[in-house]
């Protein structure tokens, strides 16, 4: 494709090869796009590193900083939080719109907004920031995902003088970017500072959380080669964005997929439903605790994930050194490796009814799918072995826990002003309905 040469894996038994068999070999990145790098810092993000001891150092620091099972454990009340104002919205939406055709929400933007607020909330730990101020830095990051996107100059470098105005677009995106996300940056580190000075914790629960992943940042993190990371600015902003925008609309697109499948099949709804009731009721929210659970739940996403997963392509690998090989050709350095999952997820010869969408399949004595690839590829929707995506378990915990409190605050169906409800997607920046999802919501009488 133009000057860059692109190789595209569309078998489990290619993918197991490379991900896994000869995971070390395969374990890089190719050369970032202009813009990109740009963002990434010249690569300086756990997704966009070359494999080696800077990958090493971001990777081990995002893990144990934020990602660890124990450290998910301490944001639950973040999670909570979001969660009521995401009800919130979308009850205070469904009555707005109560007039033409029954209460609706417009699923897609109130997930989008409901996992932004927990990612801001996990990354700055700062609790007190309003609705405006938060819909104001999402739309910044918005445009930073838009000033990525690929383009022709990307193959064809000698068209790059004639994209000067979006090369100019691009930085300007990346100033408004930095002035918009480092007075939070410069806020919690006043935070840190006042706490370390007083030698006690912060007494405003309510305002600052005890942990956040620019803690990590400013006290742990260290990558030779690249100075004190914690003294600047643009690596801060750089490695904070990708936390926030790597989760956020993976998550989004993953829910609005999954009221769309709730809505398609009433029997889905009432047995999710079923399962809240079972083991929460309606007194008080189901958490992330009653999620891990409910087996149905469980099944659901899984199905959920296998059939719609958040891109067509896992994010691209490359040869770490000359000479490597994979289904006998030759790789070279600096080719494109790229593993398309739908092949894989629907594959006839892996899966019974692939075309169908069936969380019984998951259940006991049914089908198994190892989501990390390790025991076998079937379903990658996060990636496989050494570059696996590093927020595999905190996507499933958000998917589970926002499905949970979906069904058991309101009932859902196909809105009457809409046309029939299709399955056919587009690519943004992830796969994501063709025709954004109104339905129709009924809230259920709850004791809390």
């Amino acid at each position: 494709m133009g000057e860059r040469t692109i190789i595209v894996i569309g078998s489990a038994e290619v993918a197991h090869e490379a991900l896994i068999e000869k995971g070390r070999e395969f374990a890089s990145r190719p050369r970032e796009n202009t813009t990109r790098n740009i963002f990434s810092s010249n690569k300086f993000t756990v997704n966009s590193a070359v494999y080696g001891a800077e990958w090493r150092a971001l990777r081990r620091n995002m893990v144990s900083g934020m990602l660890s099972t124990s450290r998910l454990r301490e944001f639950s009340r973040a999670r909570m939080r979001a969660m009521d104002r995401f009800v919130a919205r979308m009850r205070a939406e469904a009555a707005s719109a109560s007039g033409d055709g029954g209460p609706s929400v417009w699923v897609l933007r109130n997930a989008r907004f409901a996992v932004f607020c927990i990612l801001l909330d996990m990354t700055f730990g700062l609790l007190d920031l309003d609705e405006a101020h938060i819909v104001r830095v999402d739309a910044v990051m918005k445009r930073v995902l838009l000033a990525t996107a690929v383009r022709m100059d990307d193959y064809l470098p000698f068209l790059r003088p004639l994209f000067w105005r979006q090369q100019r677009q691009a930085l300007a995106v990346r100033r408004e970017q930095v002035d918009t996300l480092l007075p939070l940056i410069n806020r919690r580190r006043a935070i840190l500072r006042d706490i370390k000075q007083r030698h006690s914790d912060y007494d405003i629960d309510d305002v600052v959380a005890p942990f956040s992943y620019l803690d990590s940042l400013l006290d742990d993190l260290r990558v030779e080669g690249r100075g004190d990371v914690a003294a600047n600015d643009g690596l801060l902003v750089t490695l904070c964005a990708e936390l926030i925008n790597a989760g956020t609309d993976t998550t989004a697109t993953a829910i609005e997929w999954a009221v769309a499948r709730i809505v398609d099949s009433p029997s889905v709804q009432a047995r999710l439903h079923a399962e809240v009731m079972d083991h929460v009721g309606d007194a008080r929210p189901v958490d992330d605790k009653d999620t891990d659970a409910m087996p149905y739940l469980q099944a659901f996403v899984k199905e959920l994930l296998r059939k719609h997963p958040p891109t067509y392509f896992s994010l691209t690998h490359a040869a770490v050194q000359p000479g490597s090989k994979l289904a006998g050709y030759d790789i070279p350095t600096d080719a494109n490796l790229d593993i398309f999952l739908p092949t894989i997820s629907e594959d006839p010869k892996l899966w019974d009814r692939p075309t169908e969408f069936d969380p019984d399949r998951f259940l006991a004595g049914g089908e198994t799918a190892d989501i990390t690839g390790s025991a076998g590829i079937r379903m990658i929707p996060f990636g496989a072995g050494r570059r696996i995506c590093p927020g595999l378990a905190m996507g499933i915990t958000h998917i589970a826990l926002m499905v949970a409190r979906m069904v058991q605050a309101f009932q859902w169906s196909a809105h009457p002003s809409q046309p029939k409800l299709d399955f056919k997607d587009r690519v943004e920046f992830t796969v994501v309905m063709d025709r954004p999802l109104l339905a129709a919501v009924k809230p259920r009488n709850l004791s809390f």
